[in-house]
């Protein structure tokens, strides 16, 4: 026995769940590690909260029949996206494919078994309750205690910013470290100056000759300064 048994009665308090953070096209959402569940699903609802603009992106699915205990369900599409679970050693990214369901009620992603056998993701339920992904078993991931409900954020219901976000950070690489407020910050100020960063045909990073490392460090002078260069006219030559 790993743990102390409840008392009489009061077995049903001992449970406990499996949902925990990650990142969705750089917003934060809740995952749930479902092992009874076969395929990577979400409901319309939550996903709506979490990024507003996931129909344009939606495959279409055919031939397939889903149910719960309670009632059918109907899938709507399969969003191809990615995820990253988070971790100060390094984080994980998946390239995942999720069911959308039209009438499922679940207030967070339900991560399959489907993508639980592609990515080797294990559940420990000794002592210290954790998960690990793939091979290594000495990085352990933390579950969620209580799952906080996600607050959207106002800037990210913005069309043209969602396909900002989608098209030209597809590829860019946030450091996982940043709060949530803070990568909405960072988005926000390449999104405002996205023309001194990338263009139609050069995606924002794309480097033409050796690599280099940027370093970006923003201030509020720094933000004032960029404003001011970035309006005024070009002189004429």
């Amino acid at each position: 026995m790993c743990k102390t048994k409840p008392a009489r009665g009061k077995g049903y308090t001992a449970g406990a769940s499996c949902i925990t953070s990650i990142l969705m096209n750089y917003i934060e959402a809740k995952v749930n590690l479902d092992t009874g569940e076969f395929c990577t699903c979400v409901g319309n609802d939550y996903l709506q909260a979490i990024y507003p603009g996931w129909k344009s992106h939606l495959l279409p699915i055919e031939g397939v029949q889903f149910s719960s205990a309670s009632n059918n369900m109907y899938p709507l599409g399969i969003l191809d996206t990615n995820i990253v679970f988070p971790h100060p050693a390094g984080s994980v990214r998946m390239k995942t494919k999720i069911v959308v369901i039209d009438n499922c009620t679940s207030q967070n992603i339900i991560l399959g078994n489907d993508s639980l056998n592609i990515y080797g993701i294990d559940i420990n339920n000794h002592k210290d309750r954790y998960f690990t992904i793939g091979e290594n078993k000495r990085k352990k991931f933390a579950f969620s205690n209580m799952p906080k409900q996600i607050s959207v954020v106002s800037s990210v219901k913005d069309t043209y910013k969602e396909e900002f976000m989608a098209n030209q950070l597809f590829e860019a690489q946030i450091n996982p470290s940043l709060s949530t407020k803070m990568r909405h910050d960072l988005i926000d100020v390449l999104y405002t100056y996205k023309n001194a960063f990338a263009s139609n045909n050069e995606t924002l990073g794309t480097i033409i000759g050796h690599e280099v490392i940027l370093h970006i460090i923003l201030t509020d002078h720094t933000l004032h300064y960029l404003e001011d260069q970035l309006i005024q006219p070009v002189p004429e030559l």
